[in-house]
């Protein structure tokens, strides 16, 4: 069968791309408090605004109004003032791609010029969805196709909230609970790495957890670390999602080559910040099978040993293949040899099953064609 697979980057009927109005105020990914200083210097008086908050903020993230003309619950001089002065943006859809499997890729763009990937991955009681924090990466990790971009921007928070809204527009999820059951989770695993975008990370995911509004449980969401082991600790404190550190080697001089964060905070480093992470929850250990590099029983047993006395599980990664990539994946029978020891010393040890590899949309896959723009290129602020 033959993927259904959006060959072109093109607009999708329906999801023009807006340009941006850097006259009027975003209202996504802003706080109540912030939102209540809206309303304050629009002259809404203090007996209301807190009222006016909440329904706004219903809205927003209950409904997924799009349209401040929607807000029926508002007084229509309201909503006048703020159709007048503030904007509800999504990021524009650029493609959209679906693999034989049910996943599904959306190739968003976030401002003039940059562009960012979020997966939508369907399963039978459940649907997660990966979302991006940076436009690029610059962390360079060699098995890691997004590695071989530049770090073009840092997402504000309206833009990484876009995503989620983005997906539960096209997966019709609002306000359902069958929405909540087609999009359950979100997994900070996309474009970039979240601890050093930390604080529009920071208030994206408090806005995606509130439980008057997306109501994401901390429990399912899981933020992904390539071991910027400053913020592991506040994550834990002030967020308290699931944490999952990109391990993938159990030698420092191997690490140094796959993950070359490694060089300035090293293993040891890396898994005593875990050791103190307070979630309640299992950390997870996502370790690449790549062939004949990091995938022997002695590296099973290493490994085994570095994270004895941590609450984890260890995700085992099958390599997914790009266009030019150094690296080949393990052979099944070496993954499950792998998975055998890390399982008889007592550790939850599942084979991720790749989903989404036929459009490219599986772990380690994502990249766009966004480019650094030239200062004068750069719009004072650039709309989601």
């Amino acid at each position: 069968m033959r993927s259904e697979i959006d060959q072109e980057r093109r607009e999708i009927p329906g999801f023009a791309l807006p340009e941006p109005d850097r006259s009027r105020l975003e209202l996504i990914g802003r706080t109540r408090a912030e939102l209540a200083e809206t309303l304050r210097k629009m002259g809404e008086p203090e007996r209301t605004r807190a009222m006016r908050v909440r329904q706004i903020w219903h809205w927003l993230y209950h409904r997924g109004a799009a349209d401040v003309a929607k807000m029926t619950t508002l007084p229509a001089d309201l909503r006048a003032r703020l159709a007048h002065s503030c904007a509800i943006m999504r990021p524009g859809m650029v493609a959209h791609q679906r693999s034989t499997d049910g996943t599904r890729k959306w190739l968003l763009r976030v401002a003039p010029g940059q562009e960012v990937e979020a997966v939508h991955i369907p399963e039978a009681d459940r649907g997660a969805l990966c979302i991006s924090t940076q436009v690029g990466c610059s962390l360079t990790c060699s098995f890691c196709h997004t590695g071989t971009m530049p770090l073009v921007a840092n997402l504000r928070a309206e833009q990484i909230l876009g995503q989620i809204l983005v997906a539960r527009d096209q997966l019709g999820a609002w306000p359902t609970p069958q929405g909540a059951r087609l999009l359950s989770h979100i997994v900070v695993m996309g474009m970039g790495e979240p601890l050093l975008n930390y604080e529009a990370t920071f208030k994206a995911l408090r806005i995606a957890m509130d439980p008057d509004g997306l109501a994401f449980p901390a429990r399912r969401i899981t933020l992904s670390t390539s071991g910027v082991v400053p913020k592991i600790e506040a994550c834990g404190r002030e967020l308290g999602v699931g944490l999952a550190i990109s391990l993938h080697a159990v030698r420092d001089e191997l690490r140094d080559q796959l993950v070359p964060i490694n060089r300035k905070w090293n293993i040891a480093q890396l898994l005593d910040a875990c050791r103190r992470y307070p979630a309640a929850d299992r950390i997870t250990f996502e370790y690449v099978m790549l062939d004949g590099v990091n995938d022997t029983d002695a590296d099973a047993r290493e490994l085994v040993r570095l994270i004895r006395g941590i609450p984890a599980k260890v995700n085992l990664i099958p390599f997914n293949p790009w266009p030019g990539a150094p690296y080949a994946c393990s052979s099944p029978e070496r993954i499950r040899a792998f998975a055998a020891i890390v399982v008889r010393a007592g550790y939850a040890s599942p084979v991720r099953t790749p989903r989404g590899r036929d459009i490219l949309a599986a772990c380690g896959q994502l990249k766009t064609a966004s480019e650094r723009l030239r200062p004068s290129q750069r719009p004072g602020r650039a709309a989601a």
